[in-house]
């Protein structure tokens, strides 16, 4: 009977730590810069706009640009212009966008490595996204993007848990 229970508490621990390599396994995770946001106006103080007609293609494209990563979870801020971003991607794959917190967006970071998902998409802002890349390369290499700058995806992959490579992709 002891044996049968040691059998059964190795087997236990086997499976947990099998469940935790893959949790740590490979991902995919593709950043990006919401698109081109219209303009803002006197009426509207909060600074919430939505994508300007250029933006909305930019998104289209974006969405055309990483379906071959094929993400399973996407993450955006709160903002018009983030959602509004993710949105042709989600619509193409089927997937619900999930809010984070710019400000928390740590957190984010290690939910994503626990998690047995292994494609990501997250949208975000001139200044937390390149800090989001830092912070998943663990290295201070990426610089706040300009006002104007757009047009960049960040396609950072993860094996057993170490980023293996970082591209910087123009679209």
């Amino acid at each position: 009977m002891r044996n049968r229970h040691v059998l059964i508490l190795s087997f236990a621990i086997f499976v947990l730590a099998c469940t935790g390599a893959s949790a740590q396994g490979n991902k995919t995770i593709v950043l990006v810069r919401h698109a081109e946001k219209a303009e803002s106006t006197e009426m509207d103080k909060t600074g919430d706009v939505d994508l300007s007609a250029e933006g909305r293609e930019r998104a289209e494209r974006l969405a055309q640009a990483i379906k071959k990563y094929k993400p399973h979870e996407i993450f955006s801020t709160d903002y018009k212009r983030t959602r509004q971003t993710a949105e042709p991607i989600a619509k193409l794959r089927g997937k619900e966008i999930q809010i984070y917190d710019p400000q928390k967006q740590a957190d984010l970071i290690p939910k994503i490595l626990a998690s047995t998902t292994d494609h990501y998409l997250i949208v975000g802002h001139s200044n937390t996204i390149p800090a989001l890349a830092n912070l998943l390369a663990k290295k201070d290499i990426f610089k706040q993007l300009q006002d104007a700058e757009y047009g960049v995806i960040w396609v950072i992959r993860i094996k057993k848990g170490l980023v293996s490579k970082v591209e910087v992709i123009p679209y």
